[in-house]
């Protein structure tokens, strides 16, 4: 399996298939939010832009190794179709090699919204199947409000959910999203962190957003 060229490919958004099993439900309607608020040639633009990064798998079906939230969101705004990177053709292998090839690569995150690990057989076929795993959220708005710097490793933000799944209640995410923020904030910035990447170590600000 030596370099291959990568290649951009339209594909429905149905068609994509998840290689996590979660996304956080409250980062999804944020990015509907911003959708909503393009214009018609802001939204063409963005789809012309920001393409999936896919891997070719078996019965050559497009995984996408990123942007889940954005895929979720889109085909909630009722777009069909998007463009997608081919970046490596794993289409020769069986699903179950394919799949451990896929977490050689760090490619795929079979865990769940208690941050369990799961067989390979859970990781949803749409991206409408992807469950809400709250703390996902909270650490997408955590890095979003500089709670640490965007980090280019593989669910680097699955590894803060798992941090703050301990020490911040779900009730308050749900409950009190600002309050649960800041003390994630706060918990973000604490020695504690400091194995997580993109940790900056630095006192965070107070939340003022609404």
């Amino acid at each position: 399996m030596g370099t291959q060229q990568q290649h951009l490919v339209e594909v429905k958004i149905n068609g994509l298939r998840p290689t996590q099993i979660t996304v956080g439900r409250a980062e999804v309607e944020a990015k509907r939010q911003e959708w909503g608020r393009l214009s018609r040639k802001q939204r063409n633009i963005q789809l012309a832009q920001h393409w999936f990064p896919s891997v070719l798998g078996p019965k050559r079906r497009y995984y996408i190794v990123d942007h889940h939230h954005l895929g979720l969101a889109l085909h909630e705004e009722g777009i069909g179709s998007a463009w997608t990177m081919v970046l490596r053709d794993f289409s020769m292998l069986e699903l179950e090699r394919f799949w451990r090839v896929m977490e050689f690569h760090q490619w795929a995150h079979p865990y769940d919204e208690t941050g369990k690990r799961r067989d390979y057989a859970a990781i949803p076929k749409q991206v409408t199947g992807l469950r809400n795993d709250p703390y996902r959220g909270l650490a997408g708005f955590v890095r979003n409000s500089g709670g640490f710097a965007k980090d280019s490793a593989p669910f680097a933000e699955f590894l803060w959910a798992d941090f703050f799944r301990p020490q911040v209640d779900a009730r308050l995410i749900e409950q009190a999203p600002r309050q649960a923020l800041q003390q994630a904030l706060q918990l973000a910035h604490g020695e504690a962190a400091r194995y997580l990447p993109g940790w900056t170590g630095t006192v965070a600000a107070p939340v003022t957003q609404s």
